[in-house]
């Protein structure tokens, strides 16, 4: 829609680049082209407006295919307008020189041109094609004849209209023949579920056997082992106790061997010392003999004297020398109590022997 103002009874107008402006005047071409900006008057002004961009037309429309089932199109068709001076002057593109809308409804009349157009050509090929066929490889098929269909139309470059794409989104029957063409599909799709739910659930038993059998497996290997490391450990102890014997009969024999070296030595050493003390017992047996010998010998000699000397002497001195020896062996007396009665019988024998002697 061009942008138009107004100032004291004259118009401005100002387009798009993607609108191509033709503006007449008393029946002359004045301004024609994409993106214009004049001034111009409203009375004596016939202008119109052709957009040249690219437009998208989406279409939907029904169809009826071979086995006389219905079906519902959707398409999108992308043209433009490469002639806009052959577009005006074929459709009705005039705008009002006060607001700059258009009179009439030109792109509807160009919908209805591409609908009708493609519409006929897709019921064209659809009516030749089963229901099947159409919902499998029926989009391309009707892509493909609408796209030239659309391009052998001779009313189309007539119009100054150009088709750059077609496309075409669906084909669907109606609700119950989905309904119905969705059950063996769902069945199917379902009945592949339960199969790969049956192998996978086997996989998974399969792998929950393979699994229980490596644990059987290695369970077997570590018990294998355990049995070797018990073997093993036993013979280790049995190795550690032969050496551990090994090394206690060493050291009993060294020990023993020290112990009969040191009573080997104490031995020598206590005979040595019995010899020397016997050698010793013996000499000062010896010397003791020798000396009892001697002192027996000067006794002997001494009593010998001491008899030589007696036997000279006269018997009132060996009686006085007897009891002076008697004297002296006699216990010490503290005190003497003489009765009368004792005293009486030593005067009497002391009398009688004064007496003997005198005689």
């Amino acid at each position: 829609m061009a942008d138009i103002t107004r100032r004291l009874g004259w118009r401005h107008l100002r387009g798009a680049p993607t609108a191509h402006v033709r503006h007449h005047r008393s029946g002359q071409l004045v301004h024609d082209g994409p993106g214009l900006s004049f001034w111009y008057r409203s009375l004596t002004a016939a202008l119109s407006e052709v957009p040249v961009d690219d437009r998208e037309l989406a279409m939907t429309f029904h169809a009826r295919t071979s086995d006389f089932q219905d079906v519902a199109v959707q398409a999108t068709v992308t043209y433009r307008i490469s002639d806009p001076a052959v577009a005006a002057s074929r459709i009705d593109f005039s705008i009002d020189p006060d607001s700059g809308a258009w009179r009439g409804t030109p792109l509807e009349q160009l919908g209805s041109l591409l609908t009708e157009t493609a519409q006929q050509h897709a019921l064209d090929v659809l009516a030749r094609t089963s229901l099947a066929s159409a919902l499998v490889d029926g989009v391309a098929a009707v892509r493909e004849r609408i796209a030239d269909g659309l391009a052998a139309e001779p009313r189309l470059p007539a119009t100054g209209i150009e088709v750059v794409a077609v496309r075409v989104v669906a084909l669907r029957p109606e609700p119950e023949v989905e309904r119905a063409l969705r059950t063996p599909a769902r069945e199917q799709i379902q009945q592949d579920a339960d199969k790969a739910t049956y192998e996978r659930r086997a996989v998974a038993v399969e792998r929950e056997r393979a699994i229980a059998e490596n644990e059987l497996a290695s369970q077997i290997e570590l018990a294998r082992r355990e049995e070797q490391l018990v073997d093993q450990r036993g013979t280790n102890a049995r190795r550690e106790a032969e050496e551990l014997a090994a090394a206690d009969a060493v050291r009993a024999g060294a020990e023993a061997a020290r112990t009969v070296r040191l009573a080997e030595a104490e031995a020598t050493r206590s005979l040595r010392l019995a010899e020397a003390e016997a050698t010793r017992k013996v000499r000062l047996a010896g010397a003791e003999a020798q000396a009892a010998r001697e002192v027996g010998a000067a006794r002997a000699e001494a009593q010998a004297a001491w008899l030589r000397v007696h036997g000279d002497v006269d018997v009132s001195t060996l009686h006085a020398l007897t009891g002076t020896r008697l004297a002296e062996n006699l216990p010490r007396i503290e005190n003497l109590t003489v009765s009368p009665d004792v005293l009486t019988g030593l005067l009497a024998k002391l009398g009688n022997g004064a007496t003997g002697d005198s005689a």
